[in-house]
């Protein structure tokens, strides 16, 4: 481990409803840190992303001139200032000709960009995913990979060493977020915090045999409870199970087209945990890859080729 406790540089992963920074020495070791809630969406005005991030760094009394490398939202077309996006097939290295300088700071602040699928029948984006991917790449290793990156907007990204060569996305998360809130189904949820996990793998298994059934599947969840007295923890399960078995019916294929290999998961907590489970039940093979390891991995592979490859 590099012993210099000197930051090289703050890496920033900026999303909607969340702020993360990371001071950094040049071998990408961590020295301090600092989370707030502080996302796109509070820092929605223009002022507010600067006035954000000069407060982070001053509370951890970074120098002046101490070069931030930022990913996620801070990019996107609503946020500080738009990176853009580079289309795939491309290396994840191909972010780095695509970082913008924000204009107008005394500081020199880069924004990497997302990727594109641009195909008029499959159009995709992800930004912030690119740089944990490039962050996974020496867990991942060469040869072909299908990654799976849980979220409210779910990425399955096939890989060809270091090249995202297609990926499609997922609205899993934020469909269980307006299902649960605000549909009929809130009411056979309403009850303590807690999962069956035997009554989730069920619903996974039930819903990849016949993705076709999904919103009947859902639906009998409400007609669990007043028929059967199905509790919440029972009712959450199965539409948890119901949409990320969903997910993995349509990204991962049914078992006669199925990924043949390793499933690379690139997730952190409990999403690691409802995944492997769905997997499990599927006797799909996987592995994990911790995705704040590896976005704090990319964001300082990113600066060290911006800034610091010719002093190395």
């Amino acid at each position: 481990m590099n012993s210099d406790k000197r930051p090289a540089f703050a890496a920033v992963d900026w999303g909607t409803s969340s702020f993360r920074l990371w001071l950094m020495n040049a071998g990408g070791d961590v020295l301090e840190e600092r989370r707030s809630d502080e996302g796109m969406a509070m820092a929605s005005a223009a002022c507010g992303f600067p006035k954000i991030l000069k407060s982070h760094l001053s509370a951890l009394g970074a120098a002046s001139d101490l070069p931030v490398i930022i990913c996620g939202m801070a990019g996107a077309r609503q946020g500080w200032v738009e990176a853009g996006y580079v289309t795939v097939p491309a290396l994840l290295d191909a972010v780095l000709s695509g970082a913008v300088r924000v204009p107008g700071e005394g500081r020199d602040i880069r924004i990497l960009p997302g990727l594109a699928n641009r195909d008029p029948a499959h159009p995709d984006v992800m930004r912030g995913e690119e740089t944990q991917l490039l962050g996974a790449l020496a867990d991942l290793g060469a040869g072909e990979h299908l990654a799976c990156m849980p979220g409210t907007h779910s990425k399955w990204v096939k890989l060809d060493g270091a090249t995202v060569t297609e990926f499609s996305t997922y609205m899993t998360g934020e469909l269980f977020d307006l299902i649960s809130k605000q549909s009929l189904i809130a009411h056979s949820l309403a009850g303590p915090e807690g999962m069956d996990m035997a009554a989730y793998r069920t619903a996974v298994s039930k819903v990849v045999t016949a993705p076709g059934r999904a919103t009947n599947l859902i639906f009998q969840i409400r007609a669990g409870q007043l028929l059967e007295g199905a509790t919440a923890d029972i009712s959450r399960a199965r539409l948890s199970g119901t949409l990320i078995g969903l997910e993995i019916a349509g990204a991962g294929g049914d078992a006669a087209s199925a990924w043949q290999g390793t499933i690379s998961l690139i997730v952190s907590g409990r999403l690691g945990e409802l995944y492997g489970e769905a997997l499990s039940a599927l006797s799909r093979p996987y592995r994990i890859t911790d995705a704040e390891t590896a976005v704090k991995r990319g964001l300082a592979r990113a600066a060290r080729g911006l800034w610091l490859s010719s002093k190395d």
